[in-house]
């Protein structure tokens, strides 16, 4: 027996429908028609369990319209509001809910599952949009792992959908351009901590975290003031495909007179390898030859303070 909330009755069912009911219930699958007339069922992710049953569902259940499928969405919805064992935030008190405090009190004095919380803005069937965000962190287990995350990852967690894994995406990555937007404040690039700083601002948000090498260059003018950021490669786990002719072309072609090298390295530790330190020295020869400077290369690690200078090591001389 279940409750028909459109129309406030009770709908009794054979002990077959509801078992088909129930295992619908239990998978949060909604079953739907398309303009064509086919029956499918929406849920978050895919189940090949229930795909398999898919048939002796739609035909147990008598689905053939879409006021069929409105009827039995109906029933699913309110069994799984019943069973609810968590009540929506906006029934909590309003001093407890996340949006009311940042208001209140600011966004700094949120927890981060309060303020990832506020993105999600709804939870899912049972689940507050807090109790989600839990989810999310102790899954993952920090906020900079759920920014290493892709879609794909994101989605693999209950109650997470494409909406919710792209909203989740697009906070991140506002926080990483805030970062981009103070780095290019700097004018110019005076000393050796003028270009860590920038290459930690500019860089390191993208690049620390990532599984392969990638390799770019800062192109400067004769002031030393940032012309362009360029990308010249990415490459394995462990190295990557540096082209000196390439470097050669972008800088001229942008008329740079100057060049900072940048790349990580996935394993987390910034040392130099020797193959980084021959294609620098390669790159320095090469750019003497038509009158551009190499300022410096940096190699990011894991994390802020994790990086190694050239020039702080003596390995690029004459800046």
């Amino acid at each position: 027996m279940f409750r028909d909330i459109r129309s406030e009755r009770i709908v009794t069912v054979g002990d077959d429908k509801a078992k088909l009911i129930e295992l619908l219930v239990e998978r949060k699958a909604y079953p739907v028609c398309s303009r064509s007339g086919k029956i499918f069922f929406m849920r978050s992710g895919s189940d090949e369990g229930l795909e398999a049953q898919k048939e002796r569902i739609i035909e147990g259940l008598g689905l053939k319209t879409e006021e069929d499928c409105k009827t039995v969405r109906a029933i699913i919805k309110e069994e799984l509001a019943r069973r609810r064992k968590t009540r929506p935030i906006r029934e909590w008190v309003k001093e407890e809910r996340p949006r009311e405090m940042l208001v209140r009190h600011g966004p700094e004095t949120l927890t981060p599952a309060k303020l990832l919380a506020i993105i999600l803005r709804t939870g899912s069937e049972g689940v507050s949009a807090e109790d989600l965000a839990r989810r999310i962190l102790n899954h993952f287990g920090s906020l900079r792992a759920i920014d290493s995350a892709s879609i794909h990852d994101l989605e693999a967690i209950e109650g997470i959908g494409v909406a919710k894994a792209a909203q989740l995406k697009a906070a991140f990555e506002i926080g990483k351009r805030l970062m981009r937007e103070e780095a290019e404040k700097k004018t110019k690039i005076r000393t050796a901590k003028d270009v860590v700083d920038y290459v930690r601002d500019y860089y390191a948000p993208y690049l620390r975290d990532r599984e392969k090498e990638f390799v770019n260059i800062i192109l400067l003018d004769g002031r030393n003031k940032v012309i362009d950021n360029i990308e010249l490669s990415k490459g394995s786990v462990s190295a990557s495909v540096v082209d000196v002719k390439e470097i050669i072309k972008e800088a001229t072609r942008n008329t740079a007179s100057a060049i900072i090298m940048v790349h990580n390295h996935p394993s987390g530790e910034p040392e130099p390898s020797n193959e980084d330190i021959e294609i620098t020295r390669r790159v320095v020869d090469a750019c003497s030859l038509v009158g551009i400077k190499v300022l410096d290369h940096i190699v990011i690690g894991k994390n802020r303070d994790d990086y190694v200078s050239f020039m702080d090591r003596g390995l690029i001389k004459g800046v």
